[in-house]
């Protein structure tokens, strides 16, 4: 699980814990390090790492997908195994989970989040299909947008496929708009894999010498304790906890960030200008990154290419807009009870 994944749990635990429940926590890497940082009180398990790559490309493509299904399958095979202790164990009665196709067990009601029902890319059938596949062993799967109207996911959100059991849950996020007096010009909010992550930070750290306004520079690298250190014009934080970024982003006219989905989502609740720089090779971002600037909210620029005279076009963009609709967890909750 990538960290944009465990923060829009961040808002799904703490409904559980809300509504009576006993949340228990199970993930892997910095992503566990951030829901241990955020629910201290909370019992948390280390998962297997499991991470699938949908995002085939370059010659042999089908090829490429046929040769990586059998690492998928064993990659998911061991993480129900793993799963299957975890719940005889612990007693769980109910599993939710965040793309992780592992993350479910027979003998207990399992949804999975997720808002890729589509997978991206060209002749990127035979990946739709498996993932679909995942899908449809799960009780339920809830999709993180709307249904009609304006959405944030587009395509990868939305089919007409009656095999997936879907409930539209809303946009999530962790975050909420709140009055707040301007305090930094720009926010650099960097997340995702290496060693892509380490390569957009010394890209921006180089493009910004000369950014003539105030800089608030979010590294995304997830320690013991949050560490802030004021260079110049730009003030470095390795991370920040739920109620730090809250907070100065609600202090921040426009952010760049990668155009993860969760990221999305959070800029949209806030309300937010932006400008977005994809991971190379992810197609989902990549997709994400052309349909809001087709819509005109936000530009994009590959990281390869990005200068910092570009934020300027963002002055041209309407900005992010909060897509409305709230999770009733009564309803959503209820699987968990046998009603």
């Amino acid at each position: 699980m990538g960290l944009g994944h465990a923060t829009r749990c961040i808002p799904i635990i703490e409904a559980l814990d809300n509504h009576g429940f006993e949340p228990v926590i199970a993930s892997d890497g910095a992503a566990l390090a951030l829901l241990k940082h955020e629910f201290p009180g909370i019992q948390a398990f280390e998962l297997p790492p499991c991470r699938i790559d949908y995002n085939y490309k370059g010659t042999f493509f089908k090829v490429k997908q046929l040769l990586g299904m059998p690492r998928i399958l064993r990659c998911v095979a061991r993480e129900r195994r793993h799963i299957a202790e975890l719940v005889k164990k612990y007693n769980i009665e109910g599993i939710i989970s965040d793309s992780r196709p592992g993350a479910r067990n027979a003998d207990v009601p399992s949804v999975i989040i997720t808002h890729m029902l589509n997978v991206p890319g060209d002749t990127n059938l035979i990946t739709s299909e498996l993932h679909k596949q995942f899908i449809r062993q799960y009780n339920e799967c809830w999709v993180p947008d709307v249904k009609n109207g304006t959405n944030l996911s587009g395509k990868l959100g939305h089919t007409e496929d009656p095999t997936l059991k879907l409930k539209y849950i809303g946009p999530m996020s962790r975050l909420h708009k709140k009055p707040a007096e301007k305090k930094y010009d720009l926010m650099v909010l960097l997340s995702g894999p290496e060693p892509y992550r380490t390569q957009l930070e010394e890209k921006l750290e180089k493009e910004l010498q000369d950014y003539k306004g105030s800089i608030i520079f979010i590294r995304g690298i997830i320690e013991a304790e949050e560490k802030a250190e004021q260079k110049g014009n730009i003030l470095y934080y390795n991370f920040m906890n739920t109620a730090t970024l809250e907070e100065a982003l609600n202090e921040t006219e426009m952010v760049v960030s990668r155009s993860g989905y969760s990221t999305i989502m959070d800029l949209a609740k806030l309300g937010k200008k932006a400008f977005f720089i994809p991971t190379p090779g992810q197609y989902e971002q990549e997709y994400l990154a052309k349909k809001l600037r087709k819509s005109g909210l936000a530009p994009f620029s590959n990281q390869k290419g990005f200068k910092a005279k570009d934020l300027k076009k963002v002055e041209n963009y309407k900005g992010l807009k909060e897509v409305s609709n709230i999770a009733k967890w009564k309803d959503l909750f209820s699987l968990f009870e046998g009603k």
